[in-house]
């Protein structure tokens, strides 16, 4: 039997589970000190219940995604308007040192995934699917890829991405923050004394002075414009033969729109962008984990198991000895490592929620925020493409797909 869940249902469900989330993340101290993120807890917690419910009643619910899409453009919209070009030239080495050995890990994934799928005996391309495909491409990368991999006669490629996939974005907001807090802990980081953004007595008193109905009205007009404007853009690029993701438009009008504002002094509220940017985000991480189907995954859970712990431990050491030291061995570095271990299993949201969580507890780290988001966004899936393809010359792919 199926029972659709429409747009209103959907979102009551999702803010209860948040709450959920919260409250079992306060009475299970294990949870709140290994920052796992509420919007994780209760998410999770919700979509077994439904598993378990849905296969028991034989029982299936189609979830009304439209609603979770438009958060999707919001959450990478407010990304974009807090990208602002002085702070862009301050996080620029960092952008690039991260980019690079986004781009070893991304090679160490794809490896280990072959590796796998080959001791298995399964043809070596599908290795790919439970490497970067799906866990650093998320969804979205590994249906577009699997639907080439499937011309070529890799049928089972597109399920085994979209499982991978799945897993990956729990597994990527459960061990974020225990990595980090390790970290931090360990080495006894703090953040740094001052916020070196704000740079002036008028951005300080913008920063924290009430938020107004002026202000949410305005930040709601700024990010509608944004989403619209990019969503114009798109139309155009399709007509000239190319299509870029509506999230990537929008986010690049909201980063012209926010400084062109500074250039014209006209004033976007941070912190109602900041309000816009978590509720948007910890409601699209609760819907993208509610609607998993748990129970149409069943097949594939074993392997699963074996490939997510090697994949967990390889993105682990790397991200704590790598990522860590090479990004600075401070407190920034650290809250980068929590985003980096969500992005390289998961994906942005993922990475900004547990950085969220390490952030509420820790205290402020504006580079984490401005470099993790930009690699996520912009670059991690240009050179996931490249990557990909020069696995896929290698001799032993069967020229690939």
């Amino acid at each position: 039997m199926n029972y659709a869940v429409e747009g209103t249902d959907f979102l009551i469900l999702s803010i209860i589970a948040v709450f959920a989330g919260g409250y079992i993340n306060r009475v299970i101290p294990l949870l709140k000190r290994n920052n796992i993120p509420e919007a994780v807890t209760g998410g999770l917690l919700f979509s077994i219940v439904i598993g378990v419910v849905s296969s028991q009643w034989d029982l299936t619910l189609d979830f009304d995604m439209r609603l979770r899409d438009i958060l999707l453009l919001i959450f990478f919209t407010t990304i974009g308007l807090t990208a602002k070009f002085r702070l862009l030239m301050a996080g620029g080495k960092a952008l690039v040192i991260l980019l690079s050995i986004s781009m070893v890990f991304l090679i160490l994934q794809n490896a280990a995934g072959v590796f796998i799928m080959t001791s298995f005996g399964s043809e070596p391309a599908y290795g790919l699917f439970v490497g970067s495909i799906s866990l650093a491409g998320g969804h979205g990368t590994a249906i577009a890829w699997g639907a080439e991999a499937a011309k070529a006669g890799l049928e089972d490629a597109e399920a085994l991405g979209i499982t991978f996939a799945t897993f990956g974005l729990i597994m990527g907001g459960i061990i974020g923050g225990p990595i980090a807090g390790r970290l931090i802990k360990a080495n006894g980081l703090k953040p740094k004394g001052e916020i070196d953004i704000i740079t002036t007595v008028s951005e300080v008193k913008e920063r924290y002075h009430p938020t107004t109905l002026e202000d949410i009205l305005k930040t709601t007009l700024v990010i509608a414009v944004c989403i619209q404007t990019g969503d114009l853009v798109n139309r155009f690029l399709f007509n000239t033969g190319m299509l870029l993701p509506g999230f990537l438009t929008a986010m690049l009008m909201a980063i012209t729109i926010t400084n062109s504002a500074d250039v014209a002094k006209f004033k976007i509220s941070e912190r109602a962008v900041s309000v816009a940017n978590n509720v948007s985000l910890q409601i699209f991480l609760v819907m993208s984990l509610i609607s998993m189907q748990f129970a149409a995954l069943s097949d594939d859970v074993l392997l699963a198991v074996i490939v997510m712990c090697t994949q967990v431990t390889v993105i682990t050491l790397f991200t704590m000895w790598v990522v860590f030291r090479v990004m600075g061995r401070d407190y920034d570095a650290a809250v980068m490592a929590s985003g980096f271990a969500g992005l390289g299993l998961g994906a942005t949201p993922v990475a900004i929620g547990n950085m969220n969580a390490i952030t509420n507890r820790f205290g402020p780290s504006p580079k984490a925020f401005l470099v993790v988001p930009l690699v996520g966004a912009f670059f991690i899936d240009i050179a996931n493409a490249l990557i990909l393809k020069i696995f896929l010359a290698l001799p032993m792919m069967g020229g690939g797909f």
